[in-house]
């Protein structure tokens, strides 16, 4: 197993991240840290921690997707997680708990705590994935292992991209390559909202770079999605209404 840290300038998120890898209980993986030339005392403490860490550079880039494929460039594990400054695991024990379950898929997703302000919810994934799901959400890099050989059955992160490269990956993996893939029912990380892709700043990049994909490689699907999206939601309000609630239990109705 490979975790990947990339980090620029942001020494508290790099130390909670670094704290978080180093006092796992079950302790066989690398740890590459790749930082991208910070100047705010990050390159210092990476230097303070090396016996921790396996590989590591500190350098100008391109940008987070060119400094995460840089890491899968040095990673020997058989599996990859994404584990980025200021994200960091969910507890202690979630790689104990949890090395076992990887084992033969090229995905391997986990549900997310996510943090915002003073609140925090456990984002929950499906089991099922289709491209109707990936047209309104993606699956958490801080939460999935990535076998490193799936890498060479699709494409690296498009460094072309800033902020939706890692959703790209996915869709195409699994709508496009066929990847296979297994959902844990455990949580493994944490995300703080409020960086780069969830900054409201962003939606219109975001948007941009999300229609560039879907216009571009799945034109054809498109042309169902709305009706498709439409259903998804009639369905899941009426599996709301208690007054179906009410039908299914009295078997006047069949769950659905």
């Amino acid at each position: 197993m490979s975790i990947i840290t990339v980090n620029y300038n942001n020494l508290e998120g790099l130390k909670k991240t670094i704290k978080s890898i180093i006092t796992q209980t079950w302790q066989a993986f690398e740890l590459i840290v790749i930082d991208g030339g910070s100047t705010d005392g990050s390159l210092a403490f990476i230097e303070e921690n090396h016996a921790s860490i396996d590989y590591w550079v500190s350098e100008i880039d391109k940008g987070v997707y060119h400094a995460m494929n840089k890491g899968i460039a040095k990673a020997n594990g058989e599996y990859l997680l994404f584990l980025n400054s200021g994200d960091h695991f969910y507890n202690e024990t979630v790689l104990e708990d949890n090395h076992t379950q990887l084992n033969g898929k090229d995905i391997i997703y986990f549900n997310l705590n996510v943090i915002e302000g003073n609140t925090s919810f456990i984002k929950l994934y499906p089991n099922i994935l289709s491209f109707s799901y990936f047209v309104e959400d993606t699956l958490p890099h801080p939460a999935t292992f990535i076998k490193r050989e799936a890498f060479s059955k699709t494409n690296l992160y498009n460094e072309d991209f800033r902020i939706l490269s890692d959703w790209k990956f996915f869709i195409d993996a699994i709508c496009q390559f066929n990847l296979s893939y297994m959902k844990i029912e455990e949580t493994l990380s944490t995300f703080y909202i409020g960086g780069m892709s969830s900054n409201p700043e962003n939606r219109s990049l975001k948007y941009q770079e999300r229609q560039q994909v879907l216009t571009t490689s799945y034109p054809a699907y498109l042309q169902d999605m709305d009706d498709v999206l439409k259903l998804k939601k009639i369905v899941a309000t009426f599996r709301k209404s208690r007054i179906i609630k009410l039908l299914v239990k009295l078997r006047f109705l069949n769950r659905f």
